[in-house]
């Protein structure tokens, strides 16, 4: 293995790491809704980026450890990411093509979906969860930040030539 290949998976996991830092971040009580799903962006971006390489297998990993760093149920951020990054797998030819303002939109519905996948597990494996309708308020954000995160994860996958 050349040392350019292992530079640029390790580019990748220090920018997973720092995306799994931003989700763990504590926040005020108010700003604590509207966080962006950081974690799932960058995994997205990714994704499409390199399906071949960080997908399905590393959603589920990073949703579990992210699970245990949560202390939430074992398994359903796993399964939010794996099954949200299937979706995004299925179809990253398209959206590599689509303009800037298509992909936010899409990545928002994608954080929906991701949030969509909680509740349900939750629901079914806890069971009487209320349904909320501020679980949404992420995507709206996430919806503004996938400008940024896509165009500072571009310029850091060009810098360090990572494929």
């Amino acid at each position: 293995m050349s040392a350019h290949i292992a530079n640029g998976r390790f580019v990748v996991w220090i920018t997973l790491f720092i995306g799994m830092m931003f989700q763990i971040m504590p926040l005020p009580h108010i700003a604590a809704a509207w966080r962006p799903d950081w974690l799932l962006m960058v995994m997205i971006y990714w994704a499409v980026a390199l399906p071949h390489r960080y997908s399905i297998l590393t959603a589920w990993l990073l949703g579990v450890i992210l699970d245990v760093l949560l202390g939430a149920t074992l398994g359903v951020r796993g399964l939010a990411f794996a099954l949200t990054i299937y979706i995004v797998v299925l179809h990253f030819q398209r959206l590599r093509n689509f303009p800037r303002w298509q992909q936010s939109i899409l990545v928002s519905v994608f954080v929906c979906i991701y949030h969509l996948v909680i509740y349900w597990t939750e629901f079914a494996i806890v069971g009487g969860t209320p349904f909320n309708t501020d679980m949404f308020l992420p995507a709206f954000s996430s919806l503004i930040i996938w400008w940024w995160i896509f165009w500072f994860l571009r310029n850091i996958r060009r810098r360090y030539k990572v494929r």
